[in-house]
């Protein structure tokens, strides 16, 4: 006669090697609603860059700085008449400084094939000295859907 400790071995539940996925596939799935109806109520950050048509005017009697192609460097007050006078890079900081007072801006205008470098260090050099209404020169006669190529 079979025992009865035998016969409840075999039918007795076994230990299962594999992992039942349902339970996360439901969590996935939960998640997966949550954040498809949350990410359209989410808004970015929005930044208002301003194109060359909503550019201010520039102020009355300016010191221009103009940059060539090939580097060299031109400085006249924007008067009517006033021609402009070509100065040696190096000589940039102190020609400014004898046309300017602290409330006069400077305006640097640089050929479109100017190197960003080239004005970046001639606004850097400027800056440094002391000289901080700086701006940039741009052609407000083109309108923004004119410059794309």
């Amino acid at each position: 006669m079979p025992s009865i400790r035998g016969s409840s071995r075999r039918s007795g539940r076994r230990l299962q090697n594999e992992i039942n996925v349902v339970p996360y596939i439901d969590v996935m799935l939960v998640l997966l609603v949550i954040f498809m109806v949350t990410a359209p109520m989410i808004t970015p950050g929005l930044i208002d860059l301003p194109t060359v048509g909503q550019a201010s005017e520039v102020p009355v009697e300016p010191v221009e700085v103009q940059i060539e192609e090939d580097g060299s460097m031109s400085v006249r007050t924007r008067r009517a008449g006033e021609e402009f006078q070509k100065i040696a890079p190096e000589q940039l900081v102190g020609e400014i400084q004898s046309r300017i007072t602290p409330e006069t801006p400077v305006v640097l205008a640089a050929d479109g094939k100017v190197p960003y470098e080239t004005v970046m260090k001639a606004m850097d050099q400027l800056r440094s000295n002391g000289i901080t209404r700086l701006g940039l020169l741009v052609d407000q006669s083109a309108a923004p859907d004119d410059q794309k190529r």
